[in-house]
C-alpha cells in the first residue's frame, strides 16, 4: 500500500455524526484506563507498542479507530490477557463507513449471493489498487483518509471468498468494464489477473456479458440478490422499485427472472475465462 498519514497508520478516522463514534470512544478509553494501570505515559508507551504518539493519543481520545494489529500488540504490552484483542470484532465492524455497514452485515450472512454489475466492475471483484483509484475520482473529491476508509473496507468485504461454510457467488460483469483501463497497464492486468483467480474458486461462477449482445433486462442497471441460511432474502436494481431494497417475494421473483435470462444470455464461465485472457494478452 502507499505510504501516507492515512495508510501507514493502523487505524481509520472516526465520522463523528455515525452511531458508532460512541463505541470507538468508549475503547479509546478503556485503552488509556489500560495505559494508565501499567504505569506507562504515552510516549513510552508508543514505544513499546512501535507506533507513533499521535496515533497513540487518537485512537484514545475515539478519533481513530485501531485496526486488529494494533489491538494485538496493546493487549501484549499490557498483559491485558486477550481482553483488549476481544475488542477486534466491535472495531471490524466500526471500520466500515456508514453507508456500506449494512451491506457488509447482509454480505457475511449470505449463503448465495447473484450479482449483475453494468458500467464499472463490481467492488467484491475490484482489486486494491482498482479501489482505490475509483474512490479518487469521485466528486466531489473524498479526503485521503476517506478513500483509504472506503477501500479498507471494500476489501475487507471481499473475505467473502474464503468464507466457510462457502457462500454460492454468482457475477456477470458487463464487457465494457474490462475494457476500461482504470489505474494504467500494470494495475488494470492486476485487475483482470484477480478476475481469473476468482472465476477458478469451486463457489463462484464468473460470467461476461458481451457487448455485441443488443439487449438484455440488464441494461437499466445493476441488479443483486442475496439468499439466507433462513429462506429469507433481499434484492434491489437499478432498474426496479426505484432502486430500493426489496424482500417481498414477487419483488424478489422479478429479481430472479431478470438475473436468470441475464446469465444465459452472457457467455459461460468457460468463454468467460478464454475472454479475460484474450483481454489480458492484448493489455
Amino acid at each position: 500500500m502507499e505510504r501516507n498519514d492515512g495508510v501507514d497508520e493502523p487505524g481509520w478516522d472516526v465520522d463523528p455524526e455515525d452511531e458508532i463514534s460512541s463505541v470507538v470512544e468508549m475503547v479509546g478509553q478503556q485503552l488509556r484506563l489500560r495505559r494508565e494501570a501499567a504505569g506507562l505515559r504515552v510516549a513510552e508507551f508508543a514505544v513499546a507498542i512501535g507506533y507513533g504518539e499521535d496515533l497513540v493519543r487518537k485512537i484514545e481520545r475515539g478519533a481513530r479507530i485501531p485496526r486488529p494489529e494494533y489491538l494485538d500488540k496493546v493487549d501484549e504490552v499490557v498483559d491485558a490477557r486477550g481482553l483488549v484483542s476481544a475488542m477486534k470484532k466491535e472495531m471490524r465492524e466500526a471500520r466500515y463507513p456508514r453507508k456500506v455497514r449494512e451491506l457488509a452485515k447482509l454480505e457475511e450472512r449470505a449463503v448465495e449471493v447473484a450479482v449483475y454489475a453494468s458500467h464499472g466492475m463490481h467492488g467484491l471483484l475490484q482489486t486494491e489498487e482498482h479501489s482505490r483509484v475509483v474512490f479518487r475520482a469521485r466528486q466531489p473529491a473524498y479526503s485521503q483518509d476517506e478513500v483509504e476508509r472506503f477501500v479498507t473496507a471494500r476489501t475487507a468485504r471481499q473475505s467473502i471468498f474464503g468464507r466457510e461454510p462457502a457462500p454460492s457467488l454468482s457475477f456477470v460483469q458487463e464487457e465494457a468494464a474490462l475494457r476500461r483501463p482504470i489505474g494504467g497497464t500494470m494495475v488494470w492486468r492486476r485487475q483482470l489477473e484477480r478476475l481469473l483467480e476468482i472465476g477458478e474458486l469451486p463457489h463462484v461462477t464468473l460470467q461476461v456479458m458481451p457487448i455485441d449482445c443488443e439487449a438484455h433486462p440488464g441494461l437499466d442497471g445493476d441488479i443483486e440478490v442475496l439468499k439466507f441460511g433462513d429462506g429469507t432474502a433481499v434484492g434491489r436494481s437499478d432498474g426496479a422499485f426505484n432502486g430500493r431494497p426489496v424482500t417481498e417475494p414477487k419483488q424478489l421473483r422479478i429479481l430472479e427472472l431478470r438475473y436468470g435470462i441475464i446469465r444465459a444470455q452472457a457467455l459461460t464461465p468457460r468463454e468467460t475465462r478464454t475472454f479475460v485472457e484474450r483481454v489480458l494478452g492484448e493489455t
